[in-house]
């Protein structure tokens, strides 16, 4: 079983930026995968991003191509998303999520993940 911990949320005007951070720890296999998602109020969970563990390889949601990136540090068994030129609907709880096995480079649904952290809030304000 592998634990998650998000950190690094909070309010942000629009255009700014914010770096998450999910810490991962527990049983790591090097076919994890890791992704972000984010659901808003009344909204379903939404796909951001989400890296491979062993090659880095990354695949993104179409709305936030361009300006979020996504990254792992797995000397330090981190997984971070770079929120960049934020918007007003980028305003959502942001998930982190570990998949285990191995991952195509096509949009996963979030019944795909094993693993989910608690959650870290971004609000952007216009």
């Amino acid at each position: 079983q592998v634990q998650l911990a998000e950190s690094g949320g909070g309010l942000v005007q629009a255009g700014g930026s914010l770096r998450l951070s999910c810490a991962v720890s527990g049983s790591i296999f090097s076919g994890n995968a890791f992704g972000w998602f984010r659901q808003a109020p009344g909204k379903q969970r939404e796909f951001v991003a989400a890296v491979r563990r062993t090659d880095g390889a990354t695949i993104y949601g179409d709305s936030v191509k361009g300006r979020f990136t996504i990254s792992r540090d797995n000397a330090k068994d981190t997984v971070y998303l770079q929120l960049n030129k934020l918007k007003p609907e980028d305003t959502a709880v942001y998930y982190c999520a570990a998949k285990a096995g191995w991952m195509r480079m096509v949009v996963p649904t979030p019944g795909e993940f094993s693993s989910w952290g608690q959650g870290t809030q971004v609000t952007v304000s216009s």
